[in-house]
């Protein structure tokens, strides 16, 4: 591994999203956006519904949501663990509005801000990465 690399796995419940070498990370946790670089300070840290930036080292910039989740940083190697998880190009812009209008009309449900949160983080990936 080069020197300014770091092994990044970001992963779903049901399969890896996306694994390889990269430059920096950048999500964000419950106390605010995190930045990874090399040589990183150890941190384990909660996820809230929104976006990862990862830079590989190919200069690729991939885009992701996440449904919450864990970030764990360690001896150049980030983690990154969600229920739900996709790539900019894997997501459904007209299926994550219409979950937003559907999730903004539920005022009832004990979810819906939950459900708000999740659908705006797939539209704002989508919007980056395009």
């Amino acid at each position: 591994m080069a020197d300014d690399q770091l092994q990044v796995e970001l992963v779903a419940a049901d399969r890896t999203v996306w694994s390889g070498q990269a430059t920096m990370v950048i999500a964000r946790t419950t106390e605010g956006d995190v930045g990874v670089l090399r040589n990183h300070a150890p941190i384990l840290s909660l996820l809230v519904s929104g976006v990862v930036e990862i830079t590989a080292v190919d200069g690729e910039d991939l885009v992701a949501a996440v449904d919450g989740g864990f970030l764990s940083v360690a001896n150049n190697r980030v983690s990154i663990l969600s229920e739900h998880a996709a790539l900019a190009h894997e997501i459904d812009v007209e299926q994550a509005r219409a979950d937003l209008e559907a999730a903004e009309a539920d005022t009832e449900g004990e979810d819906a801000g939950e459900r708000v949160r999740r659908a705006e983080a797939r539209i704002r990936a989508a919007e980056r990465a395009s």
